[in-house]
């Protein structure tokens, strides 16, 4: 007779290989479809609102692992949270303005710049924003993130842009907008001003000169025939030097060396002996700072004074002590100046090469007139000591060459006004991780103004006009007028029509009384663009709101995006456009290095996609420690790949083996379950409430962990081993194979809905599966509520205690496979040799054998224990080969076998179970 019929073995038609890179584009384009993203929102319209509003990645060149680990973290939450109680919509965005689509068109040959007006050239920019805007939202839809990606933001809309003149014109009239010529970085090599925020810091060989400066004046505290020693690692800055700065309260050396003498710090005059080769260096007098301040120098190279003035910035960190000062190439430098009413000299123009205000060099590149200058210094005798020097240096994060400070005419937002209210802001968020606070609120306290204006074409203009005496108009008329006119023309208008089309009918001025009026040129800084989202964003969509409960993004964004958020919206509504914070780390591969096509270690998220799936990549994020630096690599992502492996054989043995159960029919209540099944549906709702707690937390990595554990150590190391004989063997309507089952699909229906949010794709694959589900997608459900089981902390703690005994057991019967020769657990019969309470636990445990799956167990106190019982951890095993004959259908060793007359191959139940269940089917 062939036994095999009557058993019941797991039946489902969820296939074992995953083959996610062909499945997964059929899903997404089902999910489109069925417009999943509109029955979500649909579905929880009326619950509180959660916004995590996306901070805009640029629109140009394919996505990389940033931007991946990047937006799926954000489907995670909204994810997430759309499952626990919240109504969260996600409006995707595009961040369109800037110098690389300007570079990007002119560098590929899509255009010749000079022959387009600024007119067309922006309407050619646009054209390319918005065809890479197409191409990265297909990326990121095909990661799987769900959002309302027919209808994203993009700051190059009529709509956003008019928000953004919004804002421009409410921080203008609250006075925090002026114009003013003081030094910024500048790029030469973009020929144009730029915020801390597009500076990067790179190695660049640099000349450090001391330079002599001859007392014209000594007013009485010096004799005249003393040279101040001034130290610079920027040569082409002294031609623009007008002072030199002491600190007031530091002591000061005449220094007398053969027949000079020269004055400096006397707290550096043992480097500065040194550096020298001073041989005397007798110090003549001292003096503080302060006695000094008035007395005149004469510029080493021209025919003109540089005045000794003070400063609190002049430091003993380095140098001399006697700072070099040119108020139009330093910020120090211009904030003393101004005190001492200096002149803003800057002699080097847009393109970083010297104007006929520095004779001798007129039409150098600065950077290659350090040579020169130090020549003529060394020819003047005022060059008293050139090295050189690798350091950190300032750099254009999109050209990668270096920066200058340069005073020119610019816009600025005056961050000082309200200072006080971003650090009070600052504290009142929730940073994650905590010192993203102190990072940010250090970065705000030592800012400097804002410089808003770029020199470029392709920007949202600055809503600037100037009258007949060239003084700025910004009122509330024309700031709500251009406004208007951009939400109905778009920003375009401005560089297409005169000034006074661009102004309200009858617009007078006292400024302009013949009527004529002319517009600024400059555009706004991008990132005064992507600040201003949350008016244009939060405040512009109806089913958002301000502030939003997060923002995420890269680490990189304290200094930009965060920081311009923060700036803009406390100084429109007085308060952060945030509740929370969070930010995440750099992607970098499998040994801790940047990833760069040069290094060939680049992990390209399309290829992971077509190679293993995007919920593979999906569970790596959810994998990482994300806001510290992660590692990814081939191999990094084949362990992870295994781990997916692990959960969705999980998944498929549970379905298996819910063939034939009807959740409606075979549910069984707690109260009617065994011990077991008790012990395992208290944990799995602990598992609930240990995962609902890590979302709400935004801690994924333990959410990942509690879930791989769960399936590999509860379920498939513990109860799918111990549940398979009475799945298998006993009759379908068996109490305890329906109280598994019961188990099983509460287990099964809670973990696709809590890995829902990071496996996405898999779990709405494993829901169609589920017998007894009525929600066309998992996604539009809500993950399950952890319960309590009162009066089962004994239960628990027993089986707890099982489990440690059973790892005894389990090393026992491993061992005895490699030294006895046995073969299977089945083959085995086992003896535990436990302490009083263990033994009294293990007594009172039903079907001991099989729990251990094994042909028999027995209990003995630990004192009989014998000499060759293997030691554990927590008992004494003696591992024996079981005695008698093998059941054919259960593969039990027994002695009992061959009573039954009809099946002498059977153990008594096994017998028992065909002939009365199965007998007419055999």
């Amino acid at each position: 007779m062939d036994y095999k019929q009557t058993l019941l073995m797991p039946q489902t038609d969820f296939k074992m290989k995953g083959n996610l890179p062909n499945k997964e584009p059929v899903m997404q384009q089902d999910w489109q479809e069925q417009k999943i993203y509109e029955k979500v929102q649909d579905r929880t319209k009326d619950r509180p609102v959660f916004v995590l509003h996306d901070g805009p990645p640029y629109a140009n060149g394919d996505i990389h692992m940033g931007h991946a680990l990047n937006k799926i973290l954000k489907d995670f939450i909204v994810r997430s949270r759309s499952m626990m109680g919240w109504h969260a919509p996600y409006v995707p965005g595009w961040d369109t303005h800037g110098l690389p689509i300007e570079t990007a068109l002119t560098k590929k040959g899509k255009v010749d710049r000079k022959k387009l007006s600024i007119a067309e050239f922006r309407q050619k920019c646009e054209e390319y924003a918005l065809e890479q805007i197409d191409s990265q939202r297909e990326q990121f839809k095909r990661l799987g993130v769900r959002g309302d990606w027919e209808n994203p933001y993009v700051t190059l809309t009529h709509d956003y842009e008019a928000q953004q003149i919004k804002v421009f014109g409410d921080m203008a009239k609250k006075g925090y907008i002026y114009k003013g010529k003081k030094p910024v970085y500048w790029s030469p090599s973009s020929e144009s001003a730029l915020a801390e925020a597009e500076i990067e810091y790179h190695d660049k060989r640099s000349p450090s000169i001391y330079v002599t400066f001859d007392v014209t004046e000594g007013k009485g505290i010096l004799l005249g025939d003393e040279k101040f020693v001034i130290w610079t690692t920027t040569p082409w800055t002294i031609p623009a030097n007008l002072a030199i700065a002491l600190h007031p309260e530091l002591e000061y050396a005449v220094v007398q060396e053969k027949e000079e003498k020269y004055v400096v710090a006397l707290g550096l005059l043992d480097e500065l002996k040194a550096a020298f080769e001073w041989e005397q260096a007798e110090i003549v007098k001292t003096l503080r700072g302060q006695e000094l301040e008035g007395i005149r120098t004469k510029h080493p190279l021209y025919d003109r004074e540089s005045l000794v003035i003070l400063g609190d910035h002049v430091t003993l960190d380095a140098g001399t002590g006697c700072v070099h000062t040119a108020p139009g190439h330093g910020e120090d430098d211009y904030v003393v100046g101004q005190r001492y009413n200096l002149d803003v000299l800057c002699p080097v123009d847009d393109k970083g090469v010297f104007t006929d205000e520095a004779p001798m060099f007129e039409g150098l590149f600065y950077d290659t007139a350090n040579k020169p200058i130090t020549e003529k210094l060394d020819e003047a005798g005022h060059l008293l000591k050139l090295a050189f020097f690798t350091h950190s240096y300032p750099h254009d994060w999109r050209t990668k060459k270096p920066v200058i400070f340069r005073a020119t005419a610019q816009w600025f937002a005056s961050i000082k006004d309200f200072r006080e209210e971003l650090l009070n802001e600052i504290k009142e968020v929730n940073w994650l991780p905590d010192w993203g606070e102190t990072r940010l609120y250090n970065m705000v306290r030592d800012r400097g103004d804002w410089c808003i204006s770029r020199q470029r074409a392709w920007g949202v203009p600055i809503p600037v006009f100037y009258g007949e005496n060239n003084e700025p108009i910004i009122t509330d008329e024309t700031i709500d007028h251009v406004s208007s006119l951009f939400r109905e023309h778009g920003s375009n208008i401005w560089f297409e029509w005169d000034a006074g089309d661009l102004l309200p009918e009858g617009f007078s001025s006292e400024h302009s009384p013949n009527g004529t009026f002319t517009k600024e040129t400059d555009i706004m800084d991008v990132w005064f663009d992507s600040g201003s989202s949350h008016q244009a964003v939060l405040e512009e969509r109806d089913d958002l709101v301000r502030p939003a409960d997060v923002y995420l993004e890269g680490s990189d964004q304290y200094r930009g995006w965060f920081n311009s958020s923060l700036s803009t919206s406390v100084a429109v509504t007085g308060k952060a456009p945030f509740k929370s914070v969070i930010s995440h780390g750099f992607t970098l591969d499998g040994k801790g290095k940047k990833m760069s096509k040069s290094l060939g270690n680049v992990i390209v998220p399309d290829k992971v996609m077509k190679q293993l799936g995007a919920d593979i990549l999906r569970l790596w994020v959810a994998s990482v420690d994300y806001q510290a630096d992660v590692r990814v690599s081939d191999d990094i992502l084949k362990q992870v790949a295994e781990a997916y492996r692990k959960i969705r054989n999980t998944f498929r043995f549970l379905l298996g083996n819910l063939h034939d159960f009807d959740p409606a029919v075979h549910n069984r209540s707690f109260d009617d379950l065994s011990g077991v099944n008790q012990f395992m549906t208290v944990k799995l709702h602990n598992l609930i409430k240990d995962v609902k707690t890590a979302y709400e937390a935004y801690q994924f990595s333990t959410v990942f962990n509690r879930v791989h554990n769960f399936c590999t150590i509860e379920l498939s190391s513990f109860f799918m081993d111990i549940s398979k004989h009475s799945l298998y063997l006993e009759h379908a309507d068996h109490e305890e194979r329906r109280g598994i089952q019961t188990v099983m699909y509460e287990t099964l229906t809670s973990l696709v809905k809590l890995m829902s949010p990071i496996l996405s794709h898999t779990s709405e694959e494993v829901w169609a599966y589920i017998p007894g589900t009525e929600t066309e997608a998992v996604q539009l459900t809500d993950m399950p509520d952890p319960a309590s089981f009162p009066g089962t902390e004994t239960l628990v703690a027993e089986w707890d205690r099982f489990m440690d005994l059973r790892d005894d057991v389990l090393k026992a019967l491993e061992l005895a496979k490699n030294e006895k020769g046995i073969k299977r657990s089945l083959h085995a019969s086992v003896t535990v040799y436990a302490s009083e309470n263990d033994k009294l636990m293990l007594d009172n445990t039903t079907d001991l054998h099989r729990l251990f799956i094994t042909s028999n167990a027995e209990v003995r106190p630990l004192s009989e224990a014998p000499e060759e019982a293997f030691a554990g951890d927590e008992a004494k095993v003696l591992v024996e080969e079981a005695a008698g004959s093998t059941c054919v259908r259960c593969w039990h060793v027994r002695g009992d076998i061959g009573h039954h007359p009809d099946h002498p191959e059977l153990c008594p139940e096994c017998a028992e179970t065909v002939e009365t269940y199965y007998a007419d089917k055999v």
